[in-house]
């Protein structure tokens, strides 16, 4: 049995969950989110908590029992507080900008990537660089945010790059020209 899956999910005011036939729907003041439930496990909801159970003792069934539980405790912070990934885009002409659904970057190439901002994300930029992605689905939101930092990878020698903000990057000693 799983320790993240024994732990029951409390429901907050103002958020309302539906258990469907292999779905669960999750709505609050941002927004509902839905989520495909295995059949490896079950969904009760009472008194203000949800608890998932594991249909048998299999290891498919242990797996999926901590998964759900913790997805589900995912769905219901995201549609009271939401999640948000801050990136620092460091180096000489970096820059971003927002304009529309996209997200405009000078990265140091000879053109300009565009990023096409997904559906149900806020992304805010500003001059210093500092990039802010937030929305209700926490697995868009670190999709979205990893994607842009692949874009360009922090290097290690002069620190230009994008990284995330509370991400330390090991700086190494370049050559010293001395024999």
């Amino acid at each position: 049995m799983s320790k993240v899956g024994k732990l029951p999910v409390t429901i907050p005011a103002g958020v309302t969950i539906t258990v469907n036939a292999g779905e669960i729907s999750v709505k609050g003041p941002k927004g509902e989110l839905k989520q495909h439930i295995n059949d490896k496990v079950t969904v009760e909801v009472k008194d203000g908590t949800l608890t998932v159970k594991p249909v048998d003792e299999s290891k498919a069934a242990g797996a999926a029992h901590g998964l759900y539980r913790a997805l589900i405790h995912n769905m219901v912070t995201g549609v009271t507080a939401g999640f948000s990934k801050s990136l620092i885009i460091n180096g000489v002409g970096y820059r971003a900008e927002v304009q529309g659904k996209n997200l405009v970057m000078n990265l140091g190439y000879s053109s300009d990537f565009i990023a096409l901002i997904p559906e149900g994300l806020t992304v805010t930029a500003d001059a210093a660089g500092k990039v802010t992605i937030s929305g209700i689905d926490k697995q868009l939101v670190g999709e979205f945010s990893s994607q842009i930092r692949k874009l360009r990878m922090p290097e290690p020698y002069k620190g230009k790059g994008i990284r995330y903000e509370n991400e330390t990057i090991r700086r190494k000693v370049g050559k010293t020209g001395v024999k």
